[in-house]
């Protein structure tokens, strides 16, 4: 396959940035879509030009690092895929492929197709985490968790982090994120000691950085890991409860 790349380049975060375009040949429709761009980043490199900046680790689909528009859409055209994930089969030979970073006020772009998710970690040091010391762990089974809850809070869990939601949301919206990584604790019997102490703080420290849900569902049909929106109706909940609990336990003091 014969493709023309055009690919966002941005030296750093402090300067404008522009696309250009690149010609990747001979590319095997087997090959995914980062391999392809190991290709080109080879002949740039033995041009001595500076290679395309793209973030990858475990090209599993599990990190959640490898995240970038592909034609206007969040991991590209094949649904529940991440980008490492996605082969170039899924394209036709002398196909244009446009390819360019998340793009969110929140997410600044730091070099070509690379931006800082650090809001992402401030969401998850404000709640996403068990504080309860349990002690040892306990037999298999002994704590009774309904089937329901459990496979909920692992759907929940499956979330991988890689900001698609926000990429695809006209709002720049975070609460699919937020929404998945609350749900998948507050599920369960071993979060719910905290769970409305979570739910305000994620969401509070989400505001601060992020658009307000309007339910488009952008976020649930760019998501690689098909995570529902019905977890966002969860967490509005849980806020909204939030408030009448954190308030009763300030009186307590």
């Amino acid at each position: 396959m014969d493709l023309s790349l055009k690919i966002w380049r941005q030296a750093r975060a402090n300067e404008e940035g522009e696309f250009k375009t690149y010609q990747a040949k001979n590319v095997s429709p087997e090959a995914s879509f980062l391999e392809m761009l190991d290709e080109v980043n080879e002949e740039l490199n033995a041009t001595g030009e500076d290679p395309i900046a793209f973030e990858h680790d475990c090209r599993e689909g599990i990190c959640g690092a490898c995240g970038v528009m592909i034609n206007g859409s969040p991991h590209g055209p094949q649904s529940g895929t991440a980008t490492c994930q996605l082969h170039m089969r899924k394209f036709e030979d002398g196909d244009s492929i446009t390819i360019e970073p998340w793009r969110a006020t929140a997410f600044p772009v730091l070099k070509d197709l690379i931006v800082d998710r650090a809001p992402f970690d401030r969401i998850m040091e404000a709640g996403g985490y068990i504080s309860v010391n349990t002690g040892a762990a306990p037999d298999a089974n002994i704590i009774a968790v309904p089937k329901w809850s459990a496979e909920s809070a692992m759907d929940a869990a499956s979330c991988i982090g890689c900001a698609a939601c926000v990429a695809a949301c006209p709002n720049s919206a975070a609460n699919l994120f937020t929404a998945a990584k609350t749900q998948h604790l507050n599920l369960l019997p071993q979060g719910k000691p905290e769970r409305y102490l979570r739910a305000a703080a994620m969401v509070e420290t989400m505001e601060q950085y992020f658009g307000s849900c309007t339910n488009y569902g952008e976020c649930e049909k760019a998501c690689p890991k098909n995570i529902s929106i019905d977890f966002i109706a969860m967490m509005n909940k849980d806020y909204v409860r939030a408030q009448f609990f954190n308030m009763a336990r300030q009186g307590q003091k």
